[in-house]
């Protein structure tokens, strides 16, 4: 509450009032983003948003209140609807983009499964990866993947800034996808104004599983800092000591000594050590490796590269903290910084932000649990890439509406100031302020006979059986060797 009380009131008032012109504005650019169906689909959206309790089923949002159409055409418009997703994509990197360190962009992007055992009908199904129960319990189930990218926050919060999502198809490489995303991203960022020339660069958090090596060279010529965890079985390379004087010395050495992260007795003298005190960690002991580079191999993604592989160099950070939450035993995390030369203050900006990048599963647990983005048992992919904007959508509004939600706790739930409020308490308000934004969607013609197929109309849909496609790059258990 000390914030809220350094606030001059007739600035709480200003930015209330622009937090609700925000919130109006994005509502109407979201409407605008609708095709066909545009009125149930939106509508569908307030139901979303508005709906008491978590979203158990897709057809029991058609009895809220602000649903006014019926079950039929709720159907109807997430199966032939129209999302204009690039539009949208437009209007999201508009809004204000979350900072951290003092005005710096920070991204994350993750996978997160929508899992589809079950649908032998539905296309494009790919072997998801999700933890069981139990150790070395990892499963392989169909599903379809999304590919999600967020701007982050500083500070214990569960609140991320949803940029793009992306869904992966069997035929889909998924190096090549995430570069194209990141560009797409970065390139609307820059449109929209939040980076010029001059600034820092936007960092991008990796998992484990994801080529940061490959991707640091596709995506040389962006203002990006990549950051990703690597294995801790990896081996890497130094720089190349410098030729002799001897022309008899033969060809010059391209690597230098070789650090095997499991090897204490290899690694090199380190560049910085740093340790921090965290509240959630303990000690957080952080040790850097310059100019460290991967072994590169002409395979994979390298095979068609012309001519002599690239050295891409970077920096190899050690992470030791004291324990984990729970006083639980903590192994050393280790990860890649796609530059070098970085002294103690930008490393310990890589490990921390790199931690921010759990709160994306917030955003994803929100999804499933609460907003019911797996709930719909959809048949086509179209449709679940519909709903799945239709998800970011609310998930947006919920963000816009932060600061302007009143905390309607339950009786056994502690109160919390306005800045601490989680999407789901927003959410419990939003119906309050819904009927401050206005409407866009007209309201529904009657028609008869009603919702569904006429008596004596066949099913034009055929259940074809798809097969299950491959299994992709999964950037939660597989580190990609470049």
């Amino acid at each position: 509450m000390a914030v809220m009380d350094s606030l001059d009131p007739v600035d709480a008032v200003g930015q209330s009032t622009a937090a609700m012109d925000r919130l109006r504005v994005f509502r109407g650019e979201v409407y605008q983003c609708l095709g066909r169906r545009r009125d149930v689909l939106f509508e569908l959206t307030d139901a979303l948003l508005c709906t008491e309790g978590p979203v158990k089923t897709l057809v029991g949002l058609c009895l809220a209140p602000e649903h006014r159409r019926g079950h039929g055409a709720l159907y109807d418009g997430v199966n032939c609807g129209q999302v204009d997703a690039d539009r949208l994509r437009e209007t999201l990197a508009e809004l204000p983009v979350p900072r951290m360190f003092g005005g710096r962009i920070v991204l994350a992007i993750d996978v997160s499964p929508w899992l589809r055992p079950d649908a032998e009908t539905c296309p494009d199904r790919l072997f998801c990866h999700v933890y069981g129960r139990g150790r070395n319990a990892d499963q392989r189930i169909p599903g379809w993947p999304y590919q999600v990218v967020a701007a982050l926050e500083s500070g214990p919060t569960s609140w991320t800034a949803v940029l793009d999502a992306v869904r992966l198809g069997p035929a889909d490489d998924a190096t090549a996808v995430t570069a194209d995303q990141l560009r797409a991203v970065v390139n609307r960022l820059q449109a929209a104004g939040h980076w010029r020339a001059g600034d820092p660069a936007i960092m991008v958090m990796l998992d484990s599983g994801y080529d940061v090596t490959r991707l640091a060279f596709v995506l040389a010529d962006l203002p990006v800092h990549l950051v990703g965890r690597i294995r801790a079985d990896r081996v890497m390379l130094g720089p190349a000591p410098s030729p002799g004087v001897d022309p008899r010395a033969g060809r010059p050495r391209r690597h230098g000594a070789v650090m095997a992260l499991a090897d204490p007795g290899s690694w090199p003298t380190p560049a910085t050590q740093t340790q921090t005190a965290t509240t959630r960690y303990g000690q957080a002991a952080a040790t850097s490796f310059d100019r460290m580079h991967p072994r590169l191999a002409s395979r994979g993604p390298w095979a068609d590269h012309p001519g002599r592989l690239p050295i891409v160099e970077g920096t190899v950070i050690r992470l030791q903290v004291e324990h984990l939450p729970g006083q639980r035993e903590a192994k050393p995390v280790w990860l890649w910084s796609a530059t070098t030369g970085a002294d103690a203050e930008e490393v310990t900006r890589c490990w921390q932000a790199y931690l921010r990048r759990f709160d994306l599963e917030h955003t994803f647990r929100l999804w499933k649990q609460t907003l019911g983005w797996t709930a719909p048992k959809i048949r086509s992919p179209q449709a679940g890439d519909r709903w799945t904007w239709l998800v970011i959508a609310a998930h947006t509004q919920l963000r816009l509406a932060r600061h302007l939600a009143v905390d309607l706790r339950r009786p056994w739930e502690k109160p919390l100031p306005a800045e601490r409020l989680t999407p789901a308490r927003v959410r419990r308000g939003f119906r309050h302020l819904r009927a401050k934004t206005g409407q866009p969607a007209s309201a529904p013609k009657p028609s008869r006979p009603g919702p569904g197929r006429p008596p004596g109309v066949p099913n034009r849909h055929r259940a074809t059986r798809h097969d299950v496609g491959k299994t992709p790059r999964d950037p939660h258990d597989q580190q990609l060797r470049g």
